[in-house]
C-alpha cells in the first residue's frame, strides 16, 4: 500500500520574487561566449546604478528596488550566446525579452535603457512577448517537456527547482502510488527510451521490478555518458537542471525496489559533474535524496561515477564494468542487466533525458504526456542541430514532426542559402539522408525504415561543401578508434572499412570497393558483440544507398562534387569574375597564387595544396573548383 505522509515545507514555493530578473546563460556554451564576463557585468552595473540593488532571488528582504542576477542552463538557442533574459513586473505582470550575444559592454547599456529608462533595446532583442522578431520560430515550433527548466532555473540553486514544483513527482509517488502503480502509469504514457534503442521504459522498469535478487539488492543507474559527435542533450540537461535528473532517477529507484543509484557521466563534462555534485549535496540536505526521503520509509541513495570518455561506455554492460572498475567492455546478453546487472544484482538503466520526463508523467499524468506524439512514438524529442544551418542549438520538438520543418522552420534553413546536401541523424550510429526523405517524421519506426535512427538526438546538416563519402569516412573513423577490441569483426572489420574510404577519398578507389564495403558492412553488423560494431556500418551504408553515384564519381571519375577531397579537386580562377583584390593570395598558406592587384589572378596547381582557403576567402565567385 502508498503510504501517507505529510507534505515536507520545503515543497512549498518561495514567496518572494524580486522586481526585476535576470537570467544569464551559464551553460558551457554560455560561458564560452563570455557568460561570465556578461554575469560580472550585470552585478557590477546594477550595484553600481543606485537605483536597483542586487539581491538573492528568495531574501525575504526586497522591495521595488531589487534585482536578481542569476546563471541559468543553456535556452537551446546556442547560435545566439550569449543569451540574456530580462523579467520585468508591472502591475502584477510579468513580461520578459531575450537578448542575444550579449556582452558586457551592452549588459551595461540594457541596465541604463530597459531595466533603469524602462524602454527595452529593441534592435538587440532576439525573442520577445510582445513583439515578433526573426528568431521568434525557433521556438514556435517547439514543445519543451524535457527543456521546461532549462534556461528558466539556476540549477545550482535547489529553490528554484521547488519553485517550479520540483521533487512534486516523488512526493506524489511516495504518498500516493505504490511502485507498481507507478511502472503501470510509466507504461500507460508510451514512453520509450531517449538512449537510441527505443525500448519501452515501463516495460524495463517492471523486468527490473519483478527480477529476484539474492539479497534484495537492486540498482538504478542514470546513463550520462553521451559521445556522439555534435550532440549535447544530455549535458545541457545535466547542467541545466540536474534535480530532475535525481527525481527521476528516485521515482525510478522506487518503483524497481533499489535503495541505491548511480549517475554515469564522462569527465569531460566538468561543468555538468560540478551541478550534480552541488545538486546532490542540496537534495540530501533536505531529505529529497537519502535515508528515509520525505519521512518515508523510502531510502534511495545516489553516487556519480565520472567516466574516463570511452565511447563503448555507453553501451549498458561495458558501463556495468566501468563502474565496477573493470575496463569497459561489453558483455554477451543475455542475461540482461534486469536479470543479472550491476555486481549481479537486477539493474535498470536509462538515459538523462528519458529520467528528466518521469517526474512530469508522475505530475502530469500518462495520458497528457501520450497525448504528444505519432503512433508508436509517444513525446517529444530533444535534437542537438547543428552544422550548416542559421540557428543551431537544442529544439525539442514532439514526436511526428518531420525533419524538413526541424531545419527550416526552427533551424531557419541553411546557412548562407546554399543547397542542402544531407542530414545525418543518429551519430556514428545513424546515418546520412538526403533531401528527398526530409518529409519523414521523426519516429522511431520511420526512421529505422529509412536506414538511419532516432539515437540519442544528434543531427547534422549539410550542405552542398560536404562530401558524402568523407562523411561516412569521418563517422567510420570515429567508431573505428573507439572499439574497445573485444570482438573482430567490429576491431578488424571497421578497420578494413577504413582504409577502402581512405583509398575513395585519396583518389585511388577500385571497382570492387562499394560492393566489398557492403559486404564487410553486413558481417560487422552480423558478428559485432554490442551496438556498438552493430551499427558502426551504418553511416557508409545509407551513404551508399542514397549517394551511389557520388562514391561512384570518386572511384570512376576521380571526381568530388564537393570538392572537400583533396586528392580529387582542382581550384583555378575564373579570369572574368576576379577583380584583382588579392583576397584569395593573402589567404593561400603556400602563395601559391599570383596577380598584380585590380588584374585576373592565377592559381599554379603545381604549388597549391588543395586546402580551399582560396574558395572561402573569395567574395565574388570568381575562385572555382572541378
Amino acid at each position: 500500500m502508498a503510504r501517507t505522509i505529510t507534505q515536507p515545507t520545503i515543497l512549498r514555493p518561495r514567496k518572494v520574487e524580486p522586481q526585476v530578473e535576470i537570467g544569464v546563460c551559464m551553460g558551457t556554451g554560455g560561458i564560452a561566449a563570455g557568460g561570465k564576463e556578461v554575469f560580472k557585468a550585470f552585478q557590477e552595473g546594477l550595484a553600481a546604478s543606485g537605483v536597483y540593488g542586487v539581491v538573492k532571488p528568495r531574501e525575504d528582504t526586497c522591495g521595488t528596488s531589487c534585482a536578481s542576477v542569476t546563471g541559468t542552463g543553456c535556452r537551446g538557442m546556442c547560435a545566439m550566446d550569449v543569451l540574456v533574459d530580462v523579467t520585468t513586473t508591472k502591475n502584477g505582470s510579468k513580461e520578459t525579452v531575450t537578448y542575444g550575444t550579449v556582452t558586457p559592454t551592452m549588459a551595461r547599456k540594457i541596465i541604463e535603457e530597459h531595466i533603469i529608462g524602462g524602454e527595452p533595446v529593441h534592435k538587440w532583442i532576439v525573442l520577445s512577448q510582445t513583439e515578433p522578431t526573426s528568431h521568434n520560430d525557433f521556438y514556435a515550433y517547439q514543445d519543451r517537456l524535457v527543456l521546461r527548466h532549462c534556461g528558466k532555473i539556476d540549477p545550482e540553486d535547489i529553490d528554484d527547482y521547488i519553485a517550479e514544483g520540483g521533487y512534486q513527482g516523488l512526493f506524489q509517488a511516495l504518498t500516493s502510488m505504490t511502485s507498481d502503480e507507478v511502472i503501470e502509469e510509466i507504461l500507460a504514457s508510451g514512453i520509450r527510451g531517449r538512449g537510441g534503442a527505443g525500448f519501452p521504459t515501463g516495460m524495463k522498469w517492471r523486468f527490473a521490478r519483478n527480477a529476484p535478487s539474492p539479497d534484495g539488492q537492486k540498482y538504478f543507474i542514470c546513463n550520462g555518458d553521451e559521445g556522439d559527435p555534435g550532440a549535447f542533450m544530455d549535458r545541457s540537461l545535466l547542467e541545466g537542471d540536474p534535480h530532475a535528473v535525481f527525481e527521476g532517477m528516485a521515482i525510478g529507484g522506487y518503483a524497481i525496489g533499489a535503495a541505491e543509484g548511480y549517475i554515469y557521466v564522462r569527465a569531460e563534462y566538468p561543468l555538468a559533474i560540478k551541478r550534480l555534485k552541488i545538486a546532490l549535496e542540496q537534495a540530501e540536505e533536505r531529505h529529497l535524496l537519502g535515508d528515509n526521503i520525505m519521512g518515508s520509509d523510502f531510502s534511495f541513495h545516489i553516487k556519480i561515477k565520472e567516466g574516463a570518455g570511452a565511447f563503448v561506455c555507453g553501451e549498458e554492460t561495458a558501463l556495468m564494468g566501468s563502474i565496477e572498475g573493470r575496463r569497459g567492455m561489453p558483455s554477451l546478453r543475455p542475461p540482461f542487466p534486469a536479470e543479472s546487472g550491476l555486481w549481479t544484482r537486477p539493474t535498470n538503466i536509462n538515459n538523462v533525458e528519458t529520467l528528466v520526463c518521469i517526474p512530469w508523467i508522475i505530475t502530469n499524468g500518462a495520458e497528457t504526456f501520450a497525448t504528444r506524439g505519432y503512433e508508436k512514438s509517444k513525446g517529444t524529442k530533444v535534437f542537438a542541430v547543428t552544422g550548416k544551418v542559421k540557428r543551431s542549438g537544442l529544439a525539442e520538438v514532439p514526436m511526428g514532426l518531420t525533419l524538413r520543418d526541424i531545419i527550416y522552420k526552427i533551424a531557419g534553413g541553411i546557412k548562407n542559402d546554399r543547397a542542402f546536401r544531407a542530414v545525418q541523424l543518429g551519430g556514428p550510429s545513424g546515418g546520412c539522408l538526403p533531401e528527398s526523405m526530409l518529409d519523414t517524421v521523426v519516429d522511431y519506426e520511420a526512421l529505422n525504415e529509412t536506414g538511419a535512427i532516432v539515437g540519442s538526438g544528434g543531427m547534422v546538416i549539410m550542405d552542398e561543401d560536404n562530401c558524402i563519402v568523407d562523411t561516412a569516412r569521418f563517422f567510420l573513423k570515429f567508431t573505428q578508434a573507439e572499439s574497445c577490441g573485444k570482438c573482430i569483426p567490429c576491431r578488424v572489420g571497421t578497420k578494413r572499412m577504413l582504409e577502402i574510404l581512405d583509398r575513395i577519398c585519396d583518389g585511388k578507389g577500385r571497382p570492387e570497393d562499394i560492393p566489398l564495403l557492403e559486404e564487410l558492412s553486413e558481417n560487422i553488423k552480423d558478428g559485432s558483440l554490442c551496438a556498438l560494431g552493430g551499427t558502426a556500418p551504418n553511416p557508409v551504408l545509407t551513404a551508399l544507398k542514397y549517394f551511389r553515384e557520388e562514391f561512384e564519381e570518386h572511384i570512376f571519375e576521380h571526381k568530388c562534387r564537393a570538392g572537400a577531397c583533396a586528392a580529387l579537386t582542382t581550384y583555378y580562377i575564373d579570369a572574368e569574375a576576379c577583380t584583382g583584390c588579392r583576397a584569395c593570395a593573402r589567404a593561400c598558406p603556400v602563395d601559391a597564387i599570383s596577380g598584380e592587384r585590380k588584374s585576373p589572378h592565377v592559381i599554379d596547381s603545381e604549388i597549391c595544396i588543395r586546402c580551399g582557403a582560396c574558395y572561402q576567402k573569395c567574395r565574388f565567385d570568381a575562385v572555382r573548383r572541378k
